[in-house]
């Protein structure tokens, strides 16, 4: 069997942004590359939403910039704007085509469909498939988007709505999530951040039809793409192996209060391209502490108080757009941390501390 010198176990977001960070830094000339994954084409599957706080390797594939958005609850709406830190959706078929146009120019990279079909006893590896055991308590951000097209301008697409709670919440925490890509195409996508214990919240089809048409009063339109995904609101357990290195979800890029992982995983890639040639004693590389704490208190009030969570992200957008924005992205600092958590309900959060 084939030995490689480095395997990238899963070639998904986290996986081929490793891998394209290490072949266009030349960091592949002399080594060997397989990467496993099972899918038999690549075709468009995700859409990757977030602030640029930080640079990457992908403008190129950013379908649409947004420097105003606005976040509403029943009754009340804000209006934000944000020239610094642009919200830009990627689009995962752009990315695709691109990573692996790159990555067959080198005869050093090789895609297997599974492991077994090569020798990985010497090789270091890098995995990015989660292990998640299913427990009924753990939280999850579990969406569906569809991509709609209408015959006449409808959409405002120089603003894009980020949470529109004005919806239905089944004793849970609900919000439609609409990014206008022109005047005649949008993403709407309906989100729940729930235990997805209640088989009922996944009619994500009629909360969309009903959205669209009763709230948006948007009557004449076709689906042109539809995407469906659920991201873990707690951290997989991976045990630590002699040369292996989790990254993506599996690596805990995930931040979990927002479900915001993209450019995480940018930066993680970029580290690991930073430290190759000691990888195997190179520092863990994770999101700050300070964030996982804050998480894991805001994580606790949502599980126990869902019906304050429309309320309590209203308010954490009062502050600054700047603030937030880097607050939720891992880039706020001391200042800037208590900005928000000074708008949060203290007493609300103060006994989260002892759940």
């Amino acid at each position: 069997m084939k030995e490689f010198d480095y395997i990238i176990v899963g070639g998904g977001c986290a996986g081929l942004s490793l891998a394209y960070e290490l072949e266009i830094n030349e960091k592949l000339k002399n080594k060997t590359l397989a990467i496993i994954e099972p899918r038999a084409e690549y075709k468009k599957d995700k859409t990757w939403s977030f602030w640029k706080v930080a640079a990457h390797n992908f403008d190129d594939c950013v379908k649409k910039n947004w420097k105003n958005f606005s976040i509403n609850i029943p009754k009340k709406t804000n209006h934000l704007e944000c020239n610094i830190y642009p919200y830009q959706s990627i689009d995962s078929g752009l990315f695709y085509k691109k990573v692996n146009s790159k990555l067959k120019e080198n005869n050093n990279i090789s895609f297997f469909k599974d492991i077994s079909e090569i020798s990985s006893k010497n090789s270091f590896v890098f995995n990015s498939v989660p292990s998640i055991k299913k427990d009924h308590r753990n939280l999850w951000q579990h969406f569906c988007g569809v991509e709609v097209e209408t015959k006449n301008d409808f959409f405002d697409d120089e603003i894009f709505n980020l949470m529109d709670f004005d919806c239905d919440q089944r004793e849970s925490v609900h919000f439609f999530y609409t990014l206008p890509y022109s005047k005649t195409t949008a993403l709407i996508e309906t989100t729940w951040l729930s235990k997805m214990n209640d088989e009922s919240q996944k009619d994500y089809d009629t909360q969309i039809k009903d959205y669209v048409e009763n709230h948006l009063n948007l009557k004449d339109y076709k689906i042109i793409y539809k995407e469906e995904g659920a991201i873990p609101l707690f951290y997989p357990t991976n045990e630590k192996v002699r040369n292996k290195i989790n990254i993506g979800t599996a690596g805990g890029m995930t931040r979990l209060s927002t479900g915001y992982t993209f450019l995480n995983i940018q930066e993680h890639s970029r580290y690991i391209r930073e430290n190759i040639e000691n990888i195997a004693h190179a520092k863990k590389y994770k999101i700050s502490n300070k964030y996982q704490f804050l998480d894991e208190i805001f994580l606790r009030v949502l599980e126990k108080h869902p019906e304050k969570m429309p309320e309590i992200f209203f308010k954490m957008f009062k502050a600054s757009p700047k603030t937030v924005i880097k607050f939720l992205s891992n880039k706020s600092n001391f200042f800037e941390d208590l900005s928000i958590i000074f708008r949060m309900p203290k007493l609300t959060f103060i006994k989260a501390l002892f759940y």
